[in-house]
């Protein structure tokens, strides 16, 4: 079947999005890390910042995986990958 865009283009969209995801996770990484201190109150018996830390960052990496997959099966369909529709 014939793509819709040439290959370096589908690629160089690919990339695009992966730089994009991976900037958003080093921004939650340092985010957590530099400001989880200020969240100085008790959470089901722990500090705050340490659920977050261990926590809430690993949620946020998460969504992040479900974002790249959900957008890269939408971009597979539209460029006519049959392999996707498991």
């Amino acid at each position: 079947m014939a793509r819709a865009h040439p290959p370096l283009s589908y690629w160089r969209r690919n990339l695009r999005l992966i730089a994009v995801l991976l900037l958003l996770w080093l921004g939650i990484t340092l985010l957590v890390g530099w400001r989880s201190p200020l969240l100085d109150f008790l959470f089901f018996g722990w500090p705050f910042s340490f659920w977050m830390a261990s926590q809430g960052a690993l949620v946020a990496y998460c969504v992040i995986v479900w974002i790249y997959a959900l957008v890269m099966d939408t971009r597979d369909r539209a460029e006519g990958d049959e392999s996707s529709d498991d």
